[in-house]
């Protein structure tokens, strides 16, 4: 008689699947992104992100109390403000958008933990994420005003500051500033390897933050590379990140791989806005099974090393995993 491996043993029906699974998706892995906006009952459907708004802090208090029903422990805020220009003056503004919505979420869901995006871009006139010298992005000038940012960010309450404008030494600076301003508590959750990708088109949309000449690829790292990947990693560890994020997900497996086995900080993969309307859009062409699409994907990201999961399927996610239980 033949003898071989019986792998499908250990297959054969749901139950012995569970109890030999070996990455476990929880609701408890997921924070959702949400956008602020200035005015009163405004709730802006992004068009290429469907399920995705902008939202007043009317509705923004609402859908606090939804995610907080439904179980996601976290949020990363972006905000959106009436008045742009060239200095982004209401990123570190301390009635700015995100300000108000930062007090306001920890008044409304105390328990709720509150990231912070830390950039300009969704503030300056120019769309970049820092100041303007000629036609290109001062480094150590912009430094300056994210740390007034993050500073101003954890004055209003967030319970983490999340810097994703790919400067040299943001980590470094914004560490030292939340320090000297009596924050060092507050973590810092790092943008740490961010490519210039082609999947942030309705991000730009949801956040009016399209750069208004040139591209942002002298900050944001070059698709192609892996190897950078990890020095931009070690030098955020170097200089004070106590959480690192890959940005995008699906299609950096292999470098969320790689940070993983490198580093032993908490991982956060942001499967980002392209990636998330690319789903819905097969999904309501009636080509995919979108719950199976979306829960197979998150679950990937996890397998890859991911210990969080930014994503805008957050909510339908929290829903399908109950249904689940």
């Amino acid at each position: 008689m033949l003898k071989f491996a019986r792998h499908r043993r250990l297959r054969r029906d749901a139950t012995i699947r569970r109890m030999v699974r070996e990455t476990v998706l929880s609701v408890d892995d997921l924070i959702i992104p949400l956008f602020v906006v200035e005015g009163e009952n405004v709730k802006r459907e992004v068009p290429s992100m469907p399920g995705v708004y902008q939202l007043s802090l009317d509705a923004f208090t609402r859908e606090l109390r939804e995610i907080e029903q439904l179980g996601i422990p976290a949020v990363m805020l972006f905000g959106i403000p009436e008045h742009k220009d060239a200095c982004g003056s209401e990123a570190y503004a301390d009635d700015g958008i995100v300000q108000q919505a930062i007090r306001l979420a920890k008044e409304a869901v105390p328990t709720l933990h509150v990231m912070a995006d830390t950039c300009l871009c969704e503030y300056t006139d120019h769309g970049h994420c820092g100041v303007i010298e000629g036609n290109d992005v001062a480094n150590d000038e912009s430094l300056e005003l994210l740390v007034k940012t993050a500073v101003s960010q954890a004055r209003a309450g967030a319970d983490s500051i999340a810097p994703s404008n790919m400067m040299d030494g943001f980590v470094a600076a914004i560490r030292a500033g939340l320090d000297d301003a009596g924050f060092e508590k507050v973590p810092l959750v790092s943008y740490a390897v961010k490519y210039a990708s082609s999947f942030y088109g309705p991000f730009r949309d949801a956040a009016d933050s399209t750069p208004q000449f040139g591209d942002r690829k002298t900050y944001q790292m070059d698709p192609a590379n892996a190897r950078e990947a990890l020095r931009e990693a070690h030098a955020d560890i170097a200089q004070g990140a106590d959480m690192l994020i890959v940005k995008p997900a699906l299609s950096y497996m292999d470098i969320i791989r790689r940070v993983r086995e490198a580093c032993d900080l908490p991982l956060l993969a942001y499967n980002v806005s392209g990636e998330y309307a690319m789903v819905k859009a097969a999904a309501q062409n009636g080509w995919i099974d979108e719950q199976k699409i979306v829960l197979e994907m998150l679950t990937s990201m996890k397998r890859a090393g991911a210990d969080l999961i930014l994503t805008y399927h957050a909510k339908d996610a929290a829903c399908w995993l109950r249904e689940r239980e």
